[in-house]
């Protein structure tokens, strides 16, 4: 690896003991014995603010959690409702009516040309309680089909990296690429970008960050790979 590509930290394998002082939550990290360990690959560093060390999930499964605004793609279609992918091992739940905002009338409505299969959704995950399927809504600002743009899917633990601290990352993708980008908390992202080169160089620059999201200078490495390849497109 070269120097600009080191990790920000030490990898850490599952059931490796951590500092007493390092804050985090299960299930990633539990008290085993009164001791700290890990439950998934991880790393560990230090705060950027000079807190100590924190421990940082390599991988995640995305769970829902109510209030938890998603980009679902619409898997099957039912009687009164639609199965949608959340990109997650749950399979989430969106109904006609809610859709529609009114009662389902099948003498009038058609769920098909309403959503069909391959179609994506913005929704916020409104109940989820393990014991049944995550509950979708649409009814919000922003919230319902996604009708243009791209859709870019990255690992869910890495969300946090490409939003970044203060939204440092995302406000640099966004004034770099002139790209306007949602970060869905199940790892999948929206782009509106105003031609189709800006939108290639924004969907690379975030496959970049999601394989190297905790490598050192990943920041300035993405605003030089975006102004080459701009200057490279003439765009």
């Amino acid at each position: 690896m070269s120097s600009e590509r080191q990790l920000a930290g030490r990898i850490v394998v599952p059931g490796e003991p951590l500092p007493e002082e390092v804050e985090a939550s299960p299930p990633y990290v539990i008290d085993y014995k009164g001791v700290k360990r890990a439950t998934v690959v991880g790393l560990l560093r230090e705060k950027g603010d000079g807190g100590g060390r924190a421990f940082v999930k390599l991988k995640e499964i995305y769970v829902p959690q109510p209030g938890d605004v998603v980009i679902g793609l619409i898997q099957s279609v039912g009687i009164m409702n639609w199965f949608v992918d959340i990109n997650s091992p749950y399979v989430a739940v969106l109904s006609v009516q809610d859709f529609l905002g009114r009662p389902f009338n099948p003498a009038v409505d058609d769920m098909q040309s309403l959503l069909k299969v391959g179609d994506y959704v913005k929704a916020k995950v409104v109940a989820f309680d393990k014991t049944r399927s995550p509950l979708l809504t649409v009814q919000g600002e922003g919230l319902g089909r996604i009708v243009r743009g791209k859709i870019v899917e990255i690992s869910p633990a890495k969300v946090p990296r490409v939003i970044g601290r203060k939204m440092s990352m995302l406000k640099t993708l966004e004034e770099k690429t002139e790209c306007k980008i949602f970060v869905a908390r199940n790892g999948r992202i929206h782009l509106e970008c105003p031609n189709e080169d800006l939108e290639a160089i924004a969907v690379m620059a975030i496959k970049i960050i999601d394989e190297e999201a905790y490598t050192s200078g990943l920041t300035k490495r993405i605003i030089k790979f975006i102004e080459e390849e701009r200057r490279i497109r003439e765009v």
